[in-house]
């Protein structure tokens, strides 16, 4: 019947009022809604096609990775193999195995034990349990060869893309910017979109950088300009220094590979300016235990000069003068206030676990973006007139009803956007002005279904609440093909496609529930006032 429960109209009431609230703050001007209280002060963020912003998509460097891995197992090899003294030949990497040949047949069996030991179980999947990091064979002529397991590399694979994704993660944040979009996009790729940010080129500077640091202690005995014709001493290795000025050459210069500090043992950092130069410099501090690592060369090597190096590039060289025992120190540079800042950054932020490449870039401007509100603006109040006019000049008051129900509609997806932090694109304005025309199917329905009713000579309470109840199955059936069309758009698509189908999906729940229930209550409540004597529909 039509008769609705008192709870059934509370609920209802409270969820449209509650939508009201919520969506309210986006009408609102910035000044307005700074008074009000921080839980009312949340809006939707605008996408990149519609704030203006960067759009970058960057490839991770797998390969870099897998050949890092396999130089560490050649060195891991080398010394394992000189701690034991046993000889070897044809130390070489190749695609993704690594092989050796032991010359000696009697030092063979034992040369295969140690390797094994160089060869751990992969963790972290119960699919692996028993599996090793690298498939050992043995092809004859006394070789061993190590070739990386599917397993592992599936395992090194996720694992690299997961902390890629973080460490870029931070270094975003950390440049301020508001509500940046940080997505996988298949087994190697990066999306990263920033809006409000016009300057690819420095979003691309931060995320570029590896920004792998080390402290290595210069080779004094070396000679550089010998080392440019080849002539490296074993155990260094020619990296070129930042020039002091603008405009100067890059100075070649000879450093021990033995990594005395690594930079992963940063705790912090940050710029200032010294007082006594004026410089801008960059100031870090080390953990408790590279800390003691980094006052320990300090206090063995006084005199000496010390190379700070950032992605293979010597950022400073200065010379030892004394101790430091404090944990803490200064990088003296070419700084401005931005690079230095940066720097910090990315130090803060941490290191890239492989390089990342950029496939595409794109940049929105504010005015094209302010131009798409406003189309989208308008697009979404000219969808929303006609079906007005439409329903009005169709079923007159019921029209009316039904104009309400979709206005609420909208609010409350609004609403529900705005409480999930959902970013809205164009194509999200696109979903909510096709939800518009695809609200009212409900109250077509249900409406014609009252004018049969009317037709076949039944009473009016008897055809509205024929209408409301023999509707619904039909209503129900439209709506679940709709629902399951959105989810598949949602699984199948991404980027915009999936902002369309989250706003299509959410306005047909919506679109059912004012449709259904808040239509009802309409008309119930304008039975009870009016108390009409015939119906015209």
């Amino acid at each position: 019947m039509l008769q609705v429960s008192t709870w059934t109209k509370v609920i209802v009431s409270l969820i449209v009022i509650l939508g009201i609230v919520i969506a309210l703050p986006n009408a609102l001007p910035d000044s307005t809604r700074q008074h009000l209280p921080p839980v009312l002060q949340r809006t939707l963020s605008l996408g990149l096609d519609l704030q203006g912003g960067s759009y970058l998509l960057l490839e991770v460097d797998l390969a870099q990775v897998q050949k890092d891995k396999l130089e560490s197992l050649m060195g891991d090899i080398r010394v394992k193999l000189r701690k034991a003294h046993i000889g070897m030949e044809d130390l070489q990497a190749s695609g993704d195995q690594v092989s050796v040949r032991i010359p000696d047949s009697a030092q063979f069996d034992q040369a295969k034990t140690l390797l094994q030991d160089l060869n751990p179980v992969v963790g972290g999947s119960v699919l692996a349990i028993g599996a090793r990091d690298y498939d050992v064979s043995y092809p004859g002529d006394n070789t061993i060869v190590l070739k990386m397991a599917q397993s592992y590399l599936a395992q090194t694979q996720q694992q690299i893309l997961n902390e890629s994704i973080e460490v870029v993660r931070r270094r975003i944040d950390a440049m301020g910017t508001k509500e940046p979009t940080i997505e996988r996009q298949g087994n190697d790729r990066i999306l990263v979109q920033v809006p409000g940010l016009s300057d690819p080129d420095r979003v691309i500077a931060m995320l570029g950088k590896v920004a792998k640091m080390t402290f290595q202690l210069v080779d004094e005995s070396a000679d550089p300009q010998a080392a440019l014709k080849g002539l490296v001493p074993i155990g260094d290795e020619l990296l070129y220094e930042q020039p002091a000025a603008k405009g100067l050459p890059a100075m070649p210069i000879v450093v021990q590979r033995r990594v005395m500090v690594d930079g992963d043992r940063l705790e912090q950092a940050g710029w200032t300016q010294n007082q006594s130069t004026g410089q801008i410099v960059v100031t870090f501090r080390f953990d408790a235990r590279g800390g003691q690592q980094f006052a320990n060369v300090t206090k063995d090597n006084v005199g000496r000069r010390f190379a700070i190096v950032l992605d293979n590039a010597v950022i400073s060289a200065p010379n030892i003068r004394e101790p430091i025992l404090g944990g803490s120190g200064e990088i003296e540079g070419n700084f401005t206030v931005q690079s230095a800042g940066d720097l910090a950054t990315l130090l803060n932020a941490g290191a890239l676990p492989a390089p990342l490449k950029v496939i595409e870039r794109r940049t929105v401007g504010a005015e094209l973006g302010a131009d798409a509100i406003k189309a989208g603006k308008y697009s979404t109040l000219a969808g929303l007139l006609l079906v007005a006019l439409f329903m009005f000049a169709r079923y007159g008051l019921f029209g009316i009803f039904a104009d309400i129900a979709l206005t609420l509609n909208v609010i409350l997806l609004l609403a529900i956007l705005t409480l999930f932090n959902a970013t809205l694109t164009l194509p999200g304005i696109a979903g909510i002005v096709l939800t518009m025309g695809m609200a009212v199917d409900a109250n077509v329905l249900i409406y014609e279904r009252i004018r049969e009713e009317l037709r076949n000579g039944r009473s009016m309470l008897a055809s509205i609440d024929t209408g409301f109840r023999m509707a619904m199955a039909t209503i129900m059936d439209a709506n679940a093909t709709h629902v399951i069309a959105a989810a598949i758009l949602f699984e199948l698509g991404s980027g915009p496609v999936r902002g369309f189908a989250v706003t299509l999906g959410l306005g047909i729940i919506t679109s059912f529930f004012t449709a259904v229930m808040v239509t009802r209550l309409i008309v119930i409540t304008w039975l009870g006032f009016a108390r009409p004597k015939q119906l015209t529909i």
